[in-house]
């Protein structure tokens, strides 16, 4: 039997795993919710990004007691949403801190993102994607992403520079991005 949501985020604590598996749940739907809201492919991605990133830093706040995972999940969306409409644009703090890139989205990205974005299968693509990548690179976006750790904590664990590991997360990315745009 799969793990609850609520059990997947408080896994997550120490297992950045089900924290893949809660964003492979939901991002696409989230992202299909903020398309929808704000008509522009692009700001929805970064929002859907920016709201990942916040559930991800405010995993020890999350209180299963207090209602579902997905209301709570949604209540970052809106505030991110609502932030962005008071503001005229996305907050990307928690995007930077991640040191994730800013998604740039073109028509045919847009009509691609809303029917991915109703797509069950994305997560699994995401997860076929990430097992393609040369291990090292794995490893470090795996560290650096879902488990937020430092580049230098990375780097100590690898006996390796910062700057490689760097570079590593750098080209993991770009890789999934490439196999994620050239997915019909």
């Amino acid at each position: 039997m799969a793990p609850t949501d609520e059990q997947l985020l408080q896994d997550a604590l120490r297992d950045g795993e089900a924290f893949g598996e809660f964003y492979r749940r939901h991002a696409p739907t989230l992202l299909g919710y903020l398309t929808r809201r704000v008509g522009d492919a692009e700001v929805a991605a970064d929002l859907t990004a920016e709201t990942f990133a916040a559930a991800l830093e405010g995993l020890p706040r999350f209180k299963p007691d207090l209602g579902p995972a997905t209301a709570w999940l949604y209540g970052i969306a809106r505030h991110k949403l609502a932030r962005t409409f008071e503001r005229g644009r996305v907050e990307d703090d928690a995007r930077r801190k991640l040191d994730l890139p800013r998604i740039s989205v073109d028509d045919d990205a847009l009509e691609r993102i809303e029917a991915f974005a109703a797509s069950e299968s994305t997560g699994r693509l995401i997860n076929e994607l990430l097992e393609t990548l040369p291990s090292e690179q794995q490893h470090a976006v795996t560290a650096r992403v879902v488990h937020e750790r430092e580049y230098a904590e990375i780097a100590g664990t690898h006996n390796t520079s910062e700057t490689v590991i760097r570079k590593r997360v750098s080209r993991a990315l770009a890789r999934l991005r490439s196999g994620l745009e050239h997915t019909p």
